[in-house]
């Protein structure tokens, strides 16, 4: 035990600071479980004014922290490396008001994205930000990482939905701005340096959300295509249709559909038939059903859809739900994976997969890749499965080589962590890089958070 660790201790008792046998496994790696390590010990904070204390200590004797939240990543970002403090935020958790007259809510950046998601719904609101990870990820987590979700279509990204922060930076000095208000323009607007940096500039420890009305309907649907061409203009015909209603756009290639239908024992198919793509489409409308319905009528007797199913209850809505999140259960049959959160420009997104399957095959034929994603806003998920561990770089150089060549992003909404570093000069300029690193060079000039990720 090293003396920052001593020093800390005694500041804030063996309750707040693990040591030794009293750190559980959970804390030596996110969800990637890549490099797993242990930390040389854990700080568990519960109050913004320990992070402070934490902070101000560690800065003082250089040590490293890796930020920890629901470790619900999957880029490294939240393992610990050597000789690092994990600093987790699972006990600074609570909803602390509801402003029902400004359409706010302010939380503790440890509480879940779910618990977050519930306490608006009893109040007659909805926070837009959703994912399949919602009842383990935490939203000081999903603020690092600037997370996406299933209705970034009609909300936008988390960065749309956070109007104030506090945040404790590498010195452990604190800025409150926990400003309630749509607009502010009154000089920087500082939120913006901490949304989707990944910690590596401030610890978020309290947030300002947005809240909207909650829709007094949902009307969902899981529509099958013959072609991505389809699947395009069908997108263009939903926007149009139902302009400023329509929240969710999913689109499962077959390869995915396909194999959650076969490998997740709680899904099932509501076709008789299979087709080469899907889209899981949703509006949030009163009388959005009964449109929907005659609208999607409409496609199928003009042959621009081959099938629809539309649900009519929620029992059938969270069925087709559970299709598009099956993921998470997908992931645990496949023995070993290379998972990808990549966006492409929409336009290029058919040569795109036309020429990475080809390209991954000659070098690994016994690969699968499964596909699905967002699309209306650029987001693919691709699912690689591999044989050995060791295949897992190969695919990784292929994959963000040919991102790069298509002007597309190495990262839509997980983060750049540790794992993606190396290629963020595929998505980035070295002008970008630089500023980024200058930017992190003066807020954190000891380089103690987060130290490694992103652009260490």
């Amino acid at each position: 035990m090293n003396d920052t660790i001593r020093q800390l201790i005694q500041e804030l008792g063996p309750e707040v600071i693990l040591t030794g046998i009293d750190i559980s496994e959970k804390y030596h790696a996110d969800s990637s479980g890549e490099t797993a390590h242990a930390p040389v010990a854990v700080a568990r904070p519960a109050s913004t004014e320990q992070v402070s204390s934490i902070l101000r200590t560690c800065s003082s004797a250089n040590q490293k922290i890796v930020v920890q939240g629901g470790l619900t990543g999957l880029c490294g970002g939240a393992t610990p490396r050597e000789e690092e403090i994990a600093l987790s935020l699972e006990r600074l958790n609570g909803i602390e008001e509801l402003d029902r007259e400004s359409m706010t809510m302010t939380v503790l950046a440890g509480t879940p994205l779910q618990a977050i998601q519930e306490a608006a719904e009893d109040a007659g609101f909805l926070f837009p930000l959703d994912l399949g990870a919602r009842g383990s990820c935490n939203i000081g987590g999903n603020i690092a990482t600037n997370a996406g979700g299933n209705e970034v279509i009609r909300f936008g990204m988390t960065r749309n939905l956070i109007l104030g922060l506090e945040v404790v930076l590498a010195d452990g000095t604190v800025i409150t701005s926990l400003n309630k208000m749509l607009k502010n323009n009154a000089g920087y607007d500082l939120k913006h340096l901490f949304i989707g940096t990944e910690g590596t500039l401030g610890i978020v420890t309290r947030a300002v959300l947005r809240l909207f009305v909650e829709p007094e309907s949902r009307s969902t649907a899981l529509v099958a295509l013959a072609s991505f061409d389809g699947v395009i203009r069908f997108l263009h015909f939903m926007s149009r249709e139902f302009s400023g209603s329509l929240s969710s756009f999913e689109v499962m290639w077959d390869s995915y559909y396909d194999y959650i239908i076969e490998h997740v024992p709680a899904v099932s198919s509501p076709f008789a038939e299979r087709y080469p793509i899907y889209v899981l489409t949703e509006i949030s409308d009163k009388s959005g059903q009964s449109v929907l319905e005659n609208s999607l009528a409409d496609e199928l007797e003009a042959g621009r859809i081959v099938d629809a199913v539309i649900c009519k209850s929620e029992r059938e809505r969270q069925a087709v739900w559970a299709i598009r999140d099956g993921v998470g259960d997908a992931m645990a049959v496949i023995r070993d994976n290379a998972n990808f959160d990549v966006s492409v420009p929409i336009n290029k997104m058919a040569d795109f997969l036309a020429q990475l399957e080809p390209e991954i095959k000659a070098i690994l034929p016994d690969t699968a890749l499964l596909v699905f994603g967002h699309i209306g806003d650029g987001n693919l998920h691709l699912v690689f499965t591999v044989n050995r561990k060791e295949d897992k770089k190969t695919v990784y150089d292929v994959v963000y080589k040919l991102v790069g060549a298509y002007n597309g992003s190495v990262s839509a909404e997980h983060g750049i962590g540790i794992q993606k570093r190396s290629y963020l000069h595929q998505s980035r300029s070295n002008e970008e890089i630089a500023l980024m690193k200058l930017l992190k060079q003066v807020m954190d000039p000891k380089d103690i958070l987060n130290p490694g990720r992103v652009v260490g």
